[in-house]
């Protein structure tokens, strides 16, 4: 039979635990094993995304009128400038500039309401329309006889019935009525010619 190993021969087994007030078991050099990590996001964490979910919109919006709107409205009217100036400097000459006179003198004749003869009183006449001539004191001279040649305009349009200016060319034909009523008024010549800006019959 084999012999029995004498308690000497084995060997020593380590230093026993301890175990502390807790329960937890304790080596004997004192330390205790790791405790696991908390679980879940600390509270820093959810600050940060709160405030990342709140000021995103924000910073978008002043992002986009702050930065992007100026840029492209700069780029937007850059063009519309250049395009409309040499426009604008088209319509500014006249056709008497381009040929190098001066443009005549004017004097208009604003909302001039008649009833048309042999109707009446249910249909009327309203017009607008500019006096040309060659005299450099066409206005001041239709503005120093206003009540006369306003009268004598009155006379000329009341004048005039539904049949008139149902004819081909009756606008000429007034025309003529009221430069020559005109110049009659006057005692000599001062109106040349009549453009009418506004003219509806009712």
């Amino acid at each position: 039979m084999a012999a029995k190993p004498d308690a000497k021969d084995a060997a020593p087994a380590g230093p026993p635990a301890t175990l502390e007030k807790g329960g937890a078991a304790k080596d004997k050099e004192g330390t205790q094993p790791a405790a696991p990590a908390a679980s879940g996001s600390s509270p820093l964490a959810w600050i940060v995304a709160v405030l990342a979910v709140v000021l995103a919109p924000a910073l978008s919006w002043a992002l986009a009128n702050y930065v992007l709107l100026p840029q492209l409205e700069k780029k937007l009217s850059a063009p519309v400038s250049a395009t409309t100036a040499p426009a604008a400097a088209e319509n500014s000459t006249s056709p008497a500039d381009a040929k190098g006179r001066p443009a005549p003198p004017t004097y208009e004749f604003s909302n001039v309401v008649v009833n048309l003869a042999g109707t009446m009183g249910t249909r009327y006449l309203k017009t607008s329309f500019v006096v040309t001539g060659s005299d450099a004191a066409l206005a001041s001279i239709f503005e120093g006889e206003k009540a006369r040649l306003t009268d004598v305009t009155l006379n000329v349009l009341s004048s005039l019935t539904l049949s008139d200016l149902e004819e081909p060319g009756s606008k000429n034909v007034l025309r003529e009525k009221l430069v020559a009523a005109y110049n009659q008024t006057l005692g000599r010549k001062v109106a040349d010619q009549v453009y009418f800006s506004d003219f509806v019959v009712q």
